[in-house]
């Protein structure tokens, strides 16, 4: 029988059909694979990869390797390959966790894709996590969801490789990765907390700042760095944190959780980054909606309050693709400087000592040209660099003072709660 009919019979309704196809596909599956993944090779659209998916499910492990080694050959492409090794049951998890430790992102992205599905809890699959967080390599996304979904599971056996003195170097240090990636800092026993605060106090001596990158969108405020610990009730910030610049800027940019509140409601909590001092200024960082909310009016209240507890405060907001460009000063409780740009810029205040207006220019003739009063002010990229300090031009040669504090935005949660590995 050929591969069109055996396919057809096994999408039959007719069960004597059905398992009569599928015996028989199991039975010839060395001959039949290789014409079943050459006839999908050219398959563009998903529902027609539903027969021969049938197939491959029947086949089962057999089927794994024979999509994995026609993936390796080049034969199927990266997105084909991945669908059809999303299809496996619980006779390939051996064969998933293998994938899930391939030195390739992809492959191995696909592999714990597959323990993530079937909620593998095997030596196999533990052993992959520890290997891609020992490895020092980029670990892929359904990686660290697994090591999420897993931790319960794998906590013990995660804490006892952490400790074992037979294990290598390599596997105590993926223990220790793979425990913090899936249960966060509170998963690991004093003895290592201890040594992560060690590391961080030596890194903060000689680490060289590098801020986030706002090309495309970013925001960020600013406080004089001698008044700059109003900033935490003032932003309702909890439990800070020495911390180095690139763990404080990983934190902010890592996704929020859901913890029980002190009232029994659920609560969104996340962290926020004060920056060392900076020529003078400590940047904060964090989550948008906890700490601002609402797009224009929690701006204005946000730096407001701020400038309450700091005396003076900056916000700022760049959005390339929606076209904002915001830049705001306040004192004492009140903005004095606004700019705001969504297609024609508008201006509130008076001028600051450093703008260069279009009247300023010397060929502007009052007499002949014409121009509003607060043409020419600059957008937030060039104003962050007069009012305080720009993020992208802070380097070696920045004058540094202090460090940097990593918080969160509830009280009673800590940092151990956050799930996920940061670069120290």
């Amino acid at each position: 029988m050929g591969i069109t009919s055996l396919l057809d019979d096994l999408a039959s309704d007719d069960p004597a059909l059905k398992e009569a196809a599928a015996a028989q596909l199991t039975e010839q599956a060395d001959s039949v694979l290789p014409t079943l993944l050459r006839s999908l090779a050219g398959v563009q659209r998903t529902p027609d990869l539903q027969p021969g998916i049938r197939a491959l499910k029947h086949i089962g492990p057999r089927a794994f390797d024979a999509v994995l080694a026609a993936w390796r050959r080049k034969e199927l492409k990266d997105w084909l390959a991945g669908r059809l090794l999303d299809v496996f049951d619980e006779r390939s998890a051996g064969q998933y966790a293998a994938l899930a430790a391939d030195p390739d992102f992809g492959k191995s992205d696909d592999g714990f894709q597959g323990l993530l599905r079937l909620r593998v809890d095997s030596e196999a699959g533990l052993r992959a996590l520890v290997d891609v967080y020992g490895s020092g390599r980029l670990v892929p996304f359904k990686g660290r969801d697994y090591a999420r979904q897993m931790h319960d599971a794998f906590g013990p056996r995660l804490r006892a490789l952490r400790r074992d003195p037979a294990e290598s170097p390599r596997t105590r240090r993926g223990a220790m990765a793979a425990l913090v990636a899936g249960g966060g800092a509170d998963a690991l026993d004093d003895r290592d907390r201890a040594a992560i605060r060690r590391l961080i106090q030596v890194k903060i001596l000689s680490e060289i700042p590098r801020l986030p990158d706002s090309t495309l969108s970013g925001w960020w405020m600013a406080v004089p760095g001698a008044s700059y610990e109003g900033a935490f009730e003032a932003l309702g910030l909890h439990d800070p944190q020495p911390v180095t610049v690139s763990a404080g800027v990983e934190a902010t940019e890592c996704r929020e959780i859901r913890v029980t509140g002190e009232d029994g409601a659920d609560l969104t909590v996340g962290r926020a980054f004060v920056s060392p001092e900076l020529d003078g200024w400590r940047l904060i960082f964090g989550s948008f909606d906890l700490l601002v909310g609402d797009p224009w009016d929690g701006m204005i209240e946000t730096v407001e309050r701020l400038s309450v507890h700091c005396g003076h405060a900056q916000f700022f907001f760049l959005d390339d693709a929606g076209g904002s460009d915001v830049w705001l000063v306040a004192e004492k409780g009140r903005v004095i400087r606004q700019y705001v740009a969504e297609g024609e810029p508008e201006w509130e205040g008076d001028p600051l000592p450093w703008e260069t207006l279009a009247a300023d220019d010397p060929d502007f003739d009052p007499e002949y040209d014409e121009a509003p009063a607060n043409a020419g002010t600059t957008g937030a990229r060039s104003a962050c660099a007069y009012l305080s300090v720009d993020p992208g031009a802070v380097g070696p040669d920045t004058v540094r003072r202090g460090h940097g504090w990593l918080a969160v935005t509830a009280p009673g949660v800590g940092h151990g709660a956050f799930p996920g590995t940061l670069r120290i």
